[in-house]
């Protein structure tokens, strides 16, 4: 059973382990409440899941160290196994999907673990680690569902309100739900005021759903960039904890995860990947009630692919108002592109990239289309540019 007494011995142990994560103020974050981030994304491989998977290999028994452990992940989990593993001196052996990222795979191996690649998909992955697992006696070391990993994530909570014991809320994702058990079961049992709340992804809301029917709902398809949430069901231990513990659950939806990212980017000079920045997309869009309310944002994991960034940053300033495509109907005569230029340069409007084309069929055979790509500050000045354009006599497309 998870107690306290647990997680403050998981504390103990693990102060070889991690790093600490102090807390930062994040003033740029919300207008209604005073936002705080605990930035795990500086933790040790990148994220928090090394609490969780260290002081689980911490408490195996001189056996079970002796003939290794083995797990099951593409991301995060990994890497936090094969870091304590070898904090501990054991073997570890992580079965990874073969279209696994590159840089995920060689990180795993420099944190001195054996990589099994298997063909296929996570399931693939999971069924011959549990293979493995049953021929060579090796310890299964799960991602979520173990009371050992949860008191692991729980140091977290304890950490917060040492920190900052007047603390009115702490706002956590959720994917599997091993993270926001443990935070919450600290939290509540050291001050049951203080307010939990949990961040789900709009399109994984296993634990969403769960908590809503009162059982374990298993989703058939699960997409969202914040793939570190990104569960179908949640743990047998987890959803009681859950349910036990935290206040409220929310969802985010994609594009408010890249606005989080981008705005922490801006603001902080942090970067999150997107289950890292669920909680503060939840906070910056005001899903919870939390005005005049100090607010801990646990920011999971910074474990993002560069290649998926500047997509996500992309979509962050379409969000957010900072970029916008307008397609102007012009006649084709001379000055039209200079007027348009004019219009929009006195207005502040940064022009990324001009397409000039010929109308086409069905429209005025001397017309044209003119499609500009701007930066912006927000709304606003999109507005007030492209007001501007249509009192100018301009068609806007």
């Amino acid at each position: 059973m998870l107690t306290l007494d647990k997680i403050y011995h998981a504390s103990y142990v693990l102060k070889d382990v991690i790093r600490p994560t102090h807390i930062v103020r994040a003033s740029k974050i919300s207008s209604e409440c005073e936002v705080y981030l605990k930035p795990e994304n500086l933790q040790n491989t990148g994220s928090f899941k090394v609490r969780g998977s260290g002081y689980k290999i911490s408490q195996l028994s001189d056996e079970e160290k002796a003939k290794g452990v083995i797990a099951c992940s593409a991301g995060n989990h990994a890497q936090g196994v094969a870091l304590a593993a070898t904090k501990y001196g054991i073997k570890s052996i992580i079965c990874l999907p073969d279209g696994a990222p590159i840089s995920k795979v060689e990180a795993t191996k420099n944190y001195g673990a054996d990589v099994c690649m298997v063909k296929g998909v996570y399931d693939d992955a999971y069924a011959e680690a549990l293979r493995q697992r049953d021929e060579h006696n090796y310890t299964f070391i799960h991602p979520f569902d173990d009371e050992n990993v949860i008191a692991g994530q729980g140091t977290i909570g304890i950490e917060i309100l040492d920190e900052m014991p007047d603390v009115d809320a702490v706002v956590c994702a959720i994917g599997g739900g091993g993270l926001i058990s443990g935070v919450a079961c600290a939290i509540k049992n050291l001050n049951p005021n203080i307010k939990v709340y949990g961040v789900q992804a709009e399109g994984a809301p296993s634990m969403y759903e769960s908590v809503k029917k009162g059982e374990a709902v298993h989703l058939d398809n699960v997409s969202t960039i914040a793939d570190g949430i990104q569960v179908k069901e949640p743990g047998e231990h987890t959803f009681e904890l859950v349910k036990k513990y935290v206040d409220e659950i929310v969802t985010v939806t994609d594009d408010e995860i890249s606005s989080a990212i981008l705005q922490l980017i801006e603001s902080q000079k942090m970067i999150a990947e997107g289950a890292g920045a669920a909680p503060v997309a939840a906070v910056m869009f005001n899903k919870l009630p939390l005005k005049g309310k100090k607010v801990v944002c646990v920011v999971s994991g910074g474990n993002i692919d560069v290649t998926i960034l500047s997509r996500v940053i992309k979509r962050g300033l379409l969000m957010t108002g900072r970029q916008q495509t307008i397609c102007v109907e012009l006649q084709d005569k001379p000055g039209q592109l200079l007027a348009v230029s004019k219009i929009i340069a006195e207005r502040g409007g940064n022009v990324i990239s001009v397409h000039h084309e010929r109308a086409s069929e069905g429209s005025d055979v001397t017309g044209c289309y003119l499609r500009i790509v701007l930066e912006t500050r927000d709304f606003n000045h999109v507005k007030e540019i492209t007001d501007a354009l249509i009192g100018a006599g301009f068609k806007l497309i």
